[in-house]
């Protein structure tokens, strides 16, 4: 019985602790008008692109019903390919009719938790046209927090918002921090200094993450725009960019999908 009792708790502790898993796999992405215009073929090409990832950020969902319904769909497509996946969807932000989006975040639930739905940054929505929504997520039971942030476009002025968010960041949030999305202005300009000086650094640099609309002599790629920064007690393991274009000839298809590539990062806490 004894013998028994321990083999027991041996098969328990060992499951439990090499079950858990101490880093994760961040995806970042502007899926263009992602909603109702997204056909089942569609859904199932960006769930293939996405499905080893542990948490998917997602900019440019629509604001009406058609966008909930979009991450809806694609979530139960990603629960279909052997993993049980969870998502939230903002509400819509307080913007002008034609600006005004959702973000949604799409997650794996078996090691990331999550204790509330998140938010949107109402603080920022006179600064920022679609404020940011901030996402508290938890690994084995460490807390950290990813905000999802699309900023307006790079003939709008985006650098006042992005100094609008980092501000709020540097003054007002401690807990290990991730900024996901598309700012609209490349990770070299100086209006990152800010953040830079707090410790914060990018995922990527000098690498374009937009597609043209044309592919002139194997080139498809156009600006560098799509980022994700993280802050100092943030470990990065890897990063980079999901390119799911490669060729001249799938061009097309793949501006289908979106006009941005995915943006990765695969961190630990320190």
């Amino acid at each position: 019985m004894f013998k028994t009792l321990l083999l027991s708790l041996f098969v328990f502790f060992h499951f439990t602790i090499y079950s858990q898993i101490d880093t994760v796999n961040l995806v970042s992405w502007n899926i263009r008008d992602f909603g109702k215009t997204k056909s089942s073929d569609e859904l199932e090409k960006i769930a293939e692109i996405v499905r080893n990832t542990d948490i998917l950020a997602i900019q440019e969902v629509v604001a009406g019903y058609g966008g909930a319904q979009a991450v809806a769909k694609l979530s139960d497509i990603l629960n279909r390919k052997g993993s049980k996946w969870d998502y939230v969807i903002s509400n819509p932000t307080n913007s002008s009719k034609y600006v005004t989006e959702r973000y949604a975040f799409i997650w794996k639930t078996k090691n990331i938790k999550i204790k509330n739905r998140g938010w949107l940054l109402d603080e920022l929505n006179t600064q920022i046209d679609r404020e940011p929504f901030l996402l508290d997520f938890y690994l084995n039971k460490e807390k950290f927090t990813v905000i999802n942030f699309h900023s307006r476009p790079y003939d709008k002025n985006p650098e006042d918002e992005i100094k609008a968010l980092s501000s709020f960041i540097t003054d007002s949030l401690k807990t290990p921090l991730i900024i996901a999305g598309d700012f609209n202005v490349d990770e070299k300009e100086s209006v990152f200094d800010l953040l830079k000086s707090k410790d914060y650094n990018s995922t990527i640099s000098n690498q374009r993450t937009t597609l043209k609309k044309t592919c002139k002599r194997g080139k498809y790629l156009n600006y560098p725009i799509d980022n994700i920064f993280y802050s100092g007690d943030v470990k990065k393991i890897d990063g980079g960019v999901i390119d799911f274009v490669k060729l001249c000839d799938r061009l097309e298809q793949a501006r289908k999908l979106s006009d941005h590539l995915p943006v990765f990062l695969r961190f630990g806490l320190k």
